[in-house]
């Protein structure tokens, strides 16, 4: 088989050293920052790994909260045989052959082997399929990664089998904590004897949005490019890229933002309205979809409170159809302060739903 990849291989001292975020990562549990309700004294997750007693497990958060790395201080402090595996590069001929060594560990050295799975939502349900017998006669304890909802993208035998530990995104102080360390010690930035300003900490902490991987890129790129060995305001800003938007259409977050979207307009909030359909056209929402969502909502929630608010649904839609993008976002912006603003009415809904029960 593909030898399974291993993602937690130190960078050889011949080649270019690693990037500052993979420099940084936390070896011990006692290192990590953030994730207090599952990694603080009385968290059942540090109480797991510091026993020894992990079972089957699916890590959920977004990037840059920890995921990996947890995975890389059980490979380091368990007793278990352990596995690193890429969901992305391995396939069901891969399992196999990881499961007939974890059975040889299991039944001559009596050692558990722990299998991590990095994006398991890129396995197919085949791939998640041929995990369960060995999850579930305890051949292997699984630990899987992903990005996404387990309870759309894990298959439902598979997650009924492992507990679902959710990482939240860090806060701004633990990202400024981060920093400061990145700044300070040798492994990090230390050796070049840079300064930073306050003012750039903090910028970096709050556009990092939790994602302390793109914190850290953000640091080292201004530490290269400032002139005179301190990291101002400036530097910090012309470093940061503009962080994509959490949103993946058809998947969770997409139903996420058009669900506050829609409670936004329901409760009559013009302002929340207008930010959840800038999200959705940032994040490249097609525009028809957003139209069609108002034009229901005009029907549904606002009714014959304002019977001219459908007409104006409509006449986005076709207006948005006839110009495209990006000018179609203006009609859009009109139409939903008109919603949000409008009386609202859902008794036309509820009337023709209660008739169609008695039909």
């Amino acid at each position: 088989m593909n030898k399974p990849t291993d993602l937690f291989s130190s960078t050889p001292s011949d080649k270019a050293p690693a990037p500052l975020a993979e420099r940084l990562r936390p070896q011990r549990l006692d290192e990590m920052v953030g994730q207090q309700h599952l990694l603080g004294e009385e968290g059942v997750l540090r109480r797991l790994i510091e026993q020894d007693q992990l079972t089957s497990a699916l890590f959920w958060g977004p990037p840059g909260t920890g995921k990996t790395t947890l995975a890389r201080v059980i490979a380091q402090t368990t007793r278990s045989h352990f596995i690193a595996f890429s969901a992305v590069l391995q396939g069901v001929k891969d399992i196999r052959e990881v499961v007939a060594k974890a059975q040889q560990e299991r039944n001559y050295y009596g050692r558990r082997t722990l299998l991590f799975i990095d994006e398991i939502h890129r396995f197919n349900k085949a791939q998640q399929d041929a995990l369960l017998p060995w999850v579930e006669n305890g051949d292997i304890i699984l630990i899987g990664a992903t990005t996404e909802n387990p309870s759309f993208e894990v298959n439902s035998a598979l997650l009924s089998r492992s507990r679902v530990f959710v990482l939240e995104p860090l806060a701004a102080e633990d990202i400024q904590e981060l920093l400061k360390r990145a700044i300070s010690v040798q492994e990090g930035l230390g050796l070049q004897q840079l300064k930073i300003e306050d003012k750039a900490i903090e910028f970096i902490a709050e556009q990092a949005h939790g994602d302390a991987r793109i914190a850290l890129n953000t640091l080292e790129i201004a530490a290269v490019t400032t002139a005179d060995k301190t990291i101002r305001h400036s530097d910090a800003a012309a470093a940061m890229q503009k962080a994509p938007l959490l949103y993946d259409k058809g998947a969770e977050e997409h139903y996420n933002v058009i669900s506050a979207f829609i409670k936004s307009m329901r409760g009559s909030n013009p302002d929340a309205a207008i930010y959840w359909l800038a999200r959705m056209i940032e994040a490249g929402e097609d525009p028809l979809f957003i139209a069609r969502r108002m034009v229901i909502f005009a029907a549904e929630d606002v009714g014959n409170a304002d019977p001219r608010a459908l007409q104006v649904a409509v006449a986005t839609q076709q207006a948005v159809h006839f110009i495209g993008m990006p000018e179609g976002r203006i009609p859009l912006a009109q139409a939903v302060t008109y919603l949000a603003t409008a009386p609202k009415s859902n008794a036309a809904y509820v009337a023709v739903s209660e008739a169609q029960k008695e039909v």
